[in-house]
């Protein structure tokens, strides 16, 4: 049976929040109604999720982050110590613009290195890697490795979290996982090396 999910007594989980199985919110959070975060996710020290975004499951959030209303997090997303989301493009402190929210889209995989920043209205593709410090301000291929103010493509990265040969192309020397080049970029050729549930599976054994 799925455990409950744990709420650190310091925390704040409001009403019509939904928290799933096996999450754990820690100390001083916010989570505010309408956010739906899944199962087995962490939320570390002062994370505020805010209303209306959603966090799938096993996601990894650090301290210090702040989950703004159009952000959206598919499943095993990390996000690094104090990196930072948008949500609006020319903010003003005397101009309402919160019909102007752009969609921030982390799709599954997705890492985000500590105080970097995602200028919104991005989609960042799968297990793509984003390191500390970066700001990203356009979309980011699916295995991207991205650095650099404004941050480029530095190279590729595997499922795994282990960086490929500069070209993307071939068998990841940690888990064996091959790619192909599909497009400006890569993907895994269907069934080679072995997925991230079965590294999971192994890890949790």
């Amino acid at each position: 049976m799925s455990a409950e999910p744990f709420v650190h007594e310091s925390a704040y989980v409001d009403d019509g929040a939904q928290i799933g199985a096996g999450t754990k919110v820690w100390h001083f959070c916010h989570v505010m109604p309408g956010a739906v975060i899944g199962e087995r996710c962490s939320l570390g020290q002062n994370v505020v999720v805010m209303n209306g975004t959603r966090v799938g499951d096993n996601c990894k959030i650090q301290n210090n982050v702040s989950i703004y209303e159009g952000v959206e997090l598919e499943d095993d997303v990390f996000c690094g110590p104090s990196m930072v989301f948008t949500n609006v493009l020319n903010p003003r402190s005397h101009v309402s613009r919160k019909h102007e929210y752009q969609r921030t889209l982390v799709k599954r995989g997705t890492s985000i290195g500590a105080n970097a920043t995602i200028v919104c209205g991005v989609t960042l593709g799968e297990y793509s890697f984003v390191a500390a410090g970066a700001v990203i301000t356009k979309d980011v291929l699916p295995y991207a490795l991205m650095a650099g103010v404004p941050a480029r493509r530095m190279g590729w990265m595997c499922q795994c979290g282990e960086r490929l040969p500069d070209s993307g192309v071939g068998r990841c020397a940690s888990c064996g996982t091959v790619y192909e080049r599909r497009g400006a970029g890569i993907d895994q050729v269907q069934g080679s090396g072995r997925s991230t549930e079965q590294q999971a599976a192994k890890e949790n054994a």
